[in-house]
């Protein structure tokens, strides 16, 4: 009898969700669409007692202990779309995507979808088309994440639950899954259920994700350490760093204004000075820093791409102003999707992207085209695309060498990782590539880290060092990294250097203008230093008098940020002191 009620509830309440999704038809925001909210308890309740149908469908944490979420620029097998609204957008992605991987389309009708392509000259090669239904075209927000078992084996695919109330949505990963064979972990069954959007994720493939507060916000019946451990269980993430959420970007993705470039290069979308979410985003930034090093061990390299305004010259708080971004774009093997806009800001984004990717064709994809254009429902192409990484990675990971002396060898170090084993591993480097390049063959110091190194030849100072790695794998796969080789290399200068201190350097200690000033809560303090030293940061009052130690340790040489909670102390006029040793630089700070 209990059975028979559940099944009546739980039909009623599918039927409810159905008819508002007929109603919307296939063009639902990103964000919420009308009704939806008020449905979203409902489609809770069934996502969480009702099973996918799938063969291949597993709720219960994979049954590995290495499990590896690999990174959005690892090697794919397939990019996957669903084909509905915006039709001229997907046919730029599968124009530029296709001749670099299979394209999968989720679609209603695959000859449809064909003749749309045929009638626009886009060739129909390297697509695969699966019919089901779906609900929307956000398919980054309810497709699964690739991951690893024992690390660089066991392709799976981890999903969550959706967070709207799209019931076909939700079960397009398992329709992906079944079709191409692979098992899926869905996050839905307590003490495991969480409730998740692709958009605001982003991982590093190395067990740090980055992620807002809407993730806690929207799972209010697990604590931040519950959240945490799903993570860690299903996806091997076992830093999970969420930022406040941003007043001005209504869906609180982290795809609008942040995107992993590499294991320790974070491109940050940047508004002029107190415009917008800016103030909330440069202080996020500072916190990552402040707080986190890369999976290097070393802070992360920040690099800053200016966010345009709408084509009626609004900023997002502006009324009707839309959220533009150029962080929201996709890896797809040796090619770069990336949204544009308008070109007298275009050219600059291209220019920072091209610079920081190294040999990617990097590919412009109009977000502002109709009188109703995609960025006007708050999203781009990272929104619209998911990936299914490969079945057999090649693991290469390297931190590129910096400034180096002219004595000495210069070390070259990269994790090296496949499931049938490595059976060579060289680096290829060269100071004119005009006369090609040399090769280095590098050897396994580490077998459990799968650490490999070679050193390089001294080279006169003034020189550029160019180079790259290439593995091949016992069962003969052989990859690059970077993945774009030879065109994209890896660089470093060769510096004099004086026997006594390295580089050479002058030391010196001091305090950049602290932000915000009036504060009142998080006040970031910018130290800048020329050398490695021991620093204690202090908080007077106004008579001199130490009121708090701030910081007290060593910095290295370069700028570093420490932070000062405000709200913390009474109001009134202080002032931040940094000593060394020798040396001593103060700055007044209101606090109120």
């Amino acid at each position: 009898m209990q059975k028979t009620k559940f099944m009546k509830k739980t039909a009623a309440l599918f039927l409810g969700l159905c008819s508002i999704q007929i109603s919307l038809a296939q063009a639902l925001p990103k964000g919420w669409a009308e009704g939806e909210k008020e449905k979203m308890p409902a489609y809770l309740e069934l996502a969480k007692k009702s099973n996918s149908a799938g063969k291949s469908l597993f709720t219960t944490p994979p049954p590995y202990t290495r499990i590896r979420t690999a990174a959005e620029w690892e090697e794919i097998q397939t990019l996957v779309i669903t084909w509905t609204s915006f039709t001229a957008i997907h046919r730029e992605i599968i124009k530029a995507a296709q001749l670099e991987t299979k394209i999968t389309i989720i679609c209603s009708d695959s000859n449809a979808v064909k003749s749309n392509l045929t009638t626009n000259l886009v060739p129909l090669t390297n697509l695969k088309y699966i019919v089901a239904p779906f609900n929307s075209i956000w398919i980054r927000d309810y497709f699964g994440n690739s991951a690893y078992g024992a690390y660089v084996d066991s392709l799976l695919l981890v999903d969550w639950v959706y967070n709207r109330p799209r019931p076909q949505d939700d079960v397009v990963p398992t329709v992906v899954a079944n079709n191409m064979n692979i098992p899926i972990y869905e996050t839905k069954v307590s003490p495991n259920d969480l409730v998740h959007t692709g958009g605001n994720y982003m991982s590093d493939g190395f067990g740090t994700a980055f992620s807002s507060q809407l993730t806690d916000n929207e799972n209010t019946n697990h604590t931040a350490a519950d959240i945490d451990t799903i993570m860690k269980k299903f996806m091997g993430i076992n830093r999970y760093v969420r930022f406040p959420v941003l007043p001005y970007d209504g869906i609180h993705h982290i795809d609008m204004h942040l995107k992993l470039l590499d294991e320790e290069t974070l491109l940050f979308g940047q508004y002029p000075t107190g415009i917008a979410d800016g103030p909330q985003i440069e202080a996020n930034l500072q916190y990552i820093i402040a707080n986190y090093n890369s999976v290097f061990g070393t802070p992360y390299k920040v690099v800053r791409i200016p966010m345009p305004m709408d084509k009626n010259n609004k900023w997002p708080n502006q009324s009707g102003g839309w959220y533009c971004t150029y962080t929201n774009g996709v890896f797809v093997n040796k090619t770069y999707l990336f949204p544009t806009y308008y070109q007298q800001y275009d050219t600059t984004a291209y220019r920072i992207l091209t610079q920081n990717l190294p040999g990617y064709k990097v590919v412009g994809i109009d977000c502002d085209n109709g009188s109703a254009p995609i960025i006007s429902q708050s999203g781009a192409i990272h929104c619209i695309t998911h990936c299914v990484n490969v079945n057999d990675p090649l693991l290469i990971s390297h931190q590129p060498r910096a400034l180096s002396c002219d004595t000495g060898s210069y070390a070259i170090n990269a994790k090296i990782m496949h499931k049938s084993g490595i059976a060579s591993a060289k680096v290829y480097w060269t100071i004119d590539t005009l006369l090609g390049y040399n090769q280095a063959n590098m050897s396994l110091v580490n077998a459990s880290t799968g650490m490999y190194s070679c050193s390089l030849p001294s080279q006169l100072a003034g020189k550029t060092v160019y180079y790259y790695i290439n593995a091949t794998a016992v069962n003969g796969k052989t990859l690059t990294r970077p993945i774009t080789a030879p065109l994209g290399r890896w660089t470093f200068k060769v510096q004099a250097c004086n026997s006594v201190n390295g580089l050479k350097e002058n030391s010196l200690l001091q305090i950049k203008p602290i932000y915000p000033n009036p504060a009142s809560f998080i006040t970031c303090i910018p130290l800048n230093s020329n050398s490695t030293q021991n620093v204690k940061v202090s908080l007077l009052n106004i008579l001199g008098q130490t009121v708090d130690i701030i910081y007290d340790g060593e910095i290295n040489a370069g700028e570093k940020n420490v932070f000062l909670h405000a709200e913390n102390y009474a109001k009134g006029v202080y002032f931040i002191e940094a000593k060394t040793a020798t040396e001593r630089s103060v700055q007044k700070l209101l606090i109120r």
